[in-house]
């Protein structure tokens, strides 16, 4: 019992990191350079992320600013931003790209919500499958005789304290993140 739960709990911070990540990726209405995570261009050859070939940088609430380290990028940076699913309009002027984030209109705004909502059940998921499996270490546990049915029923207890826990984390970062997608 005593590396089942540490081992579980583990597993469950994992699932809550992979949320934020797919939560930073979603985009708001306000400017993030989080946005951009995902984006890699081609670079001497090789896919790299955007952050690894440029600055970017966030001014104000409504725009992005990127600054290509090989001036040479700048026209592979915005078209690929141009073909990712952010529906993003980049201009440049030859050194540095500028995005100009465009409010959300409701139906997009409800879209995203629902794309939020979807994440956390699955997260949720997740979180019920580790004490699942936690579970069923500790009932190996019990038939291999390295515990007793006392401590198979305690570490059962606490393997559903944690994921009571993990199950309300992920509720509120899912009730932040609906906030930031309504306001407009």
């Amino acid at each position: 019992m005593q590396n089942v739960i540490p081992a579980t709990e583990e597993r469950m911070k994992k699932t809550i990191a992979s949320l934020k990540d797919g939560f930073a990726a979603l985009r708001s209405g306000r400017a993030s350079a989080a946005l951009f995570d995902k984006i890699k261009v081609e670079y001497y050859g090789n896919k790299q992320p955007l952050h690894q070939v440029a600055n970017i940088s966030v001014p104000d609430a409504r725009q992005i600013v990127i600054q290509p380290w090989d001036k040479t990028m700048i026209g592979e940076i915005e078209k690929v931003i141009r073909a990712s699913e952010l529906s993003l309009n980049p201009s440049n002027d030859g050194k540095i790209i500028r995005i100009a984030i465009p409010p959300l209109t409701e139906q997009r705004r409800k879209e995203l919500a629902k794309l939020a909502k979807n994440q956390a059940e699955q997260s949720r998921v997740a979180v019920r499958n580790i004490r699942r499996d936690g579970n069923e270490e500790l009932k190996k546990a019990l038939k291999n005789g390295e515990l007793t049915e006392d401590e198979e029923s305690r570490g059962g207890e606490e393997l559903q304290k944690l994921t009571n826990a993990y199950i309300e984390k992920i509720n509120q970062i899912l009730e932040e993140k609906e906030k930031e997608i309504m306001e407009v």
